[in-house]
């Protein structure tokens, strides 16, 4: 079937334009269903910092850290529940209109002045995960640099590197693949990115494992680690607290992850079941991680299970791990940098037939994420 035929048997849809209060016809075929959803969502939510996790649970302690997880689990699906019925308007089932990204939904329902306000907060949260792909890239090359040091010159070798090289480094590679058109929609991005983020995670979660084995017992306390005085305490459980937030990101993209759901079923529906499917895959794998590392390092759990050198052998399997997240890190950064460059990248959803082939589908590139995650970026 050739594009122009594609485009004239193509139900119209109508959306609602972030560039202003008007309706814009789209010949747009939604083919997603609730698996569908569910990988973006776990592509879209699991990222580096799921490799903190087990510091906040040692911040926390064994009752109050597991449970603050699955705090902000409810939490999250609770708040995806109820964005998932704002997909349509003015009824969540029946609604002529659709908002198909989280800024749209938010000017669309709660007015244009509120609508500017959020797109401030959320190009404000952009600009903050950029920030944090440069340090956390750096971090990962400067730990694999000290993972060969401690190899070859043993453990107690003053082993040093700067970061500032590092972070130029990345920026050139950023500089170079900006010019690489339509990079953040290449179909082999979200494949890599998300083969890369499972793939660290599990390493980590492998390597907490084996030393809980190695030692023999269960390490940590009820408690969590213990600090001088009550601030120093308050200030490092309000750390874990944010870290654990910072894990649950993804109520920004969810109405553009509905958007590509077919319907019938009604896509709050298809949403809702999806939502609760990706949540508790994600939930029982951040537990896994998070009480295993605590569970290995006790009141020692460093800040990241890769990067804080908790484990030096076999540092071969420490460089591949840092190695993802760096790759994981280059193409996240291109995601949300785009929004930047161009503020009109919202108006059009993502994983959609593509305008210049019937048959070519575009991924979701969200996997970056660290968890901003964000997918507002699409032409």
């Amino acid at each position: 079937m050739g594009e122009e035929e594609f485009i004239d048997n193509a139900p119209l849809i109508d959306h609602y334009s972030s560039s202003g209060d008007v309706l814009v016809e789209e010949p747009f075929r939604r083919t997603g269903n609730v698996w569908s959803a569910v990988a973006h969502i776990i592509t879209g939510v699991i990222g580096a910092g799921v490799l903190s996790l087990a510091w906040s649970v040692a911040q926390l302690g064994w009752i109050a850290g597991p449970l603050i997880i699955l705090l902000f689990a409810a939490t999250t699906y609770i708040s995806t529940y109820l964005l998932s019925d704002c997909y349509r308007f003015h009824d969540p089932e029946q609604g002529s209109i659709r908002c198909s990204s989280y800024m749209d939904a938010v000017k669309l329902h709660l007015g244009a002045i509120r609508g500017k306000v959020c797109g401030v907060l959320v190009h404000l949260s952009l600009y903050g995960a950029t920030c944090a792909y440069v340090i956390t890239s750096a971090t990962s090359i400067r730990a694999i640099l000290k993972s060969n040091c401690y190899h070859k010159e043993g453990h107690e070798a003053p082993c040093k590197y700067g970061d500032a090289m590092y972070m130029m480094v990345f920026g050139l590679v950023q500089v170079i693949m900006s010019f690489i058109p339509d990079f953040h929609n290449m179909v082999l991005l979200s494949v890599v990115a998300a083969i890369m983020s499972f793939t660290y995670s599990s390493i980590g979660l492998g390597l907490g494992i084996t030393k809980v084995i190695e030692n023999g017992r269960i390490m940590g306390s009820v408690t969590g680690v213990p600090a001088s005085n009550i601030a120093d305490k308050l200030w490092l459980v309000f750390q874990a607290l944010g870290d654990i937030a910072f894990a649950y990101p993804y109520t920004v993209i969810l109405l553009e992850i509905q958007d590509t759901l077919e319907s019938p079923p009604a896509e709050n529906k298809t949403m809702k079941k999806a939502s609760m499917i990706a949540i508790l895959i994600t939930t029982f794998f951040y537990l896994c991680c998070a009480c295993f590392g605590y569970a290995a390092f006790g009141n020692q759990t460093p800040g990241n299970l890769l990067t804080g050198f908790g484990f030096y052998e076999p540092y071969w399997l420490i460089d591949f791990a840092n190695a993802c997240i760096v790759l994981h890190l280059v193409g996240g950064y291109q995601n949300s940098l785009c929004d930047f460059n161009n503020w009109t990248c919202n108006n059009v959803s993502l994983l959609q037939s593509s305008f210049r082939s019937a048959r070519s589908i575009r991924l979701l590139a969200i996997d970056y994420i660290f968890s901003s995650r964000d997918v507002l970026c699409a032409e």
